[in-house]
């Protein structure tokens, strides 16, 4: 199975690259833990570990064993495999890893992982320990690939949407398991309550579409992000890849391609 590429992570930005490379008529694997705490699930992949099976954009992924992971190839659809210990770099050998786990942070990803590692966002330093670094910070370097050095720092506050930052995310208020009483794609007031963290409110600081929030029944600790306010007000936004995903995906797909990467 030397020529797959194994995507660490199924987020919505992880997404957007098996989404592009899918297209480009790359063979994805993609590896996630048992419990996702994906915030923009209906633009996740990530999903199909609780769903057995994500739609997104007209591309299916299925979660499956190891033992399945060819004859899912074979449907055209991508396999979402569960790997909390990150072994199936070894098992599967893949001619190419992708990082896009989003931790801001390197997990454990080495440059003897595949022949080719790139390493998504901060966390990684190109030629040390990825052979390559998207940048995935909103603004003029969006989607840029580094060979060299690092992607801008973690600054804690995200790129702005609609003329808000950090107002538009929903951060869990305590230790707990969430609750959501509101979904993903409806209407929400500035003050309004979305879910609960045990008994404790989880409430939204701003109006707009509630584009994402986890999955009920997820244990959180208090300062996670799970959940996500788009003050543009685009409903449809919320099922579709971010320009944010596809300037990623972009970037991961020029750095295979000159890093001599084939479908």
């Amino acid at each position: 199975m030397s020529n797959i590429i194994l995507i660490k992570g199924g987020g919505d930005l992880a997404t957007g690259i098996a989404h592009r490379l899918h297209a480009s008529h790359f063979k994805i694997v993609i590896t996630e833990l048992p419990r996702p705490t994906v915030v923009r699930r209906t633009v996740a992949f990530a999903q199909a570990v609780v769903e057995d099976q994500a739609v997104v954009e007209g591309v299916t992924a299925r979660r499956v064993t190891a033992a399945g992971i060819e004859c899912t190839l074979a449907d055209g659809c991508i396999p979402v495999v569960i790997d909390a210990g990150g072994q199936c770099a070894a098992l599967l050998k893949p001619q190419a890893v992708v990082d896009a786990i989003i931790a801001k942070r390197n997990t454990g990803t080495t440059l003897a992982d595949a022949n080719v590692v790139i390493g998504i966002g901060p966390g990684f330093t190109a030629a040390v320990d990825v052979h390559a670094v998207i940048e995935t910070m909103r603004g003029h370097d969006l989607g840029r690939v580094i060979y060299q050095g690092t992607a801008a720092p973690n600054t804690g506050i995200p790129g702005p949407v609609g003329g808000y930052t950090l107002e538009r995310l929903i951060k869990a208020p305590a230790d707990g398991e969430f609750t959501a009483c509101r979904e993903i794609g409806d209407t929400v007031e500035a003050g309004e309550i979305v879910g609960y963290v045990g008994a404790c409110p989880v409430y939204v600081a701003i109006a707009g579409v509630l584009r994402g929030v986890i999955q009920s029944g997820l244990s959180v600790t208090q300062g996670l992000k799970i959940g996500d306010v788009d003050p543009r007000c685009r409903r449809e936004h919320c099922y579709t890849i971010s320009d944010k995903a596809r300037a990623i995906g972009g970037g991961v797909l020029e750095a295979l391609l000159h890093l001599g990467v084939k479908p």
